[in-house]
């Protein structure tokens, strides 16, 4: 008997996966529990067309990543800090104080989750980069200035 996977499953396979597997195994475990479907010829239409759409829809959110990718193409931002005398920052710099400034320089919302600083902590002044995690495929870095207020 042939199945569709509604979901990931460890023996046997992952989400929409078409596989063959004893016919009471299906019948009596299986589909009662809602792990999988028949795969008949009307199913295995519906799921082309959901992995078409899927495809589609993930297409467009690399390509909206891509763009924001590229707005930020060349960025340098400055971000303001208290220091002492030695170079040393009254606190640190962290991810919602870069968010705010590529806000401030392109109007971009990325969300602080998504900034990852190479660096443990920023605590001196001086130049970084941060890595920005907008897709699996679209990861650009920026530099980022720390100078004193």
């Amino acid at each position: 008997m042939d199945i569709i996977l509604k979901q990931d499953y460890a023996s046997l396979g992952y989400k929409n996966d078409i596989i063959t597997v004893k016919d009471g195994y299906g019948r009596n475990f299986l589909i009662p529990q809602g792990i999988a479907i028949m795969a008949t010829e009307r199913n295995r239409k519906i799921l082309a067309e959901e992995m078409r759409q899927q495809a589609h829809k993930a297409e467009k959110i690399k390509n909206e990543a891509q763009e924001k990718a590229n707005a930020l193409e060349d960025l340098k931002l400055r971000i303001p800090a208290k220091a002492g005398v030695s170079g040393k920052i009254f606190g640190s710099v962290n991810t919602v104080q870069i968010a705010n400034a590529i806000k401030e320089a392109v109007n971009l919302e990325i969300d602080r989750k998504q900034i990852v600083i190479n660096e443990d902590a920023i605590k001196e002044l001086g130049t970084y980069k941060a890595k920005l995690k907008l897709h699996k495929e679209v990861q650009p870095e920026i530099e980022f200035e720390v100078f004193a207020e």
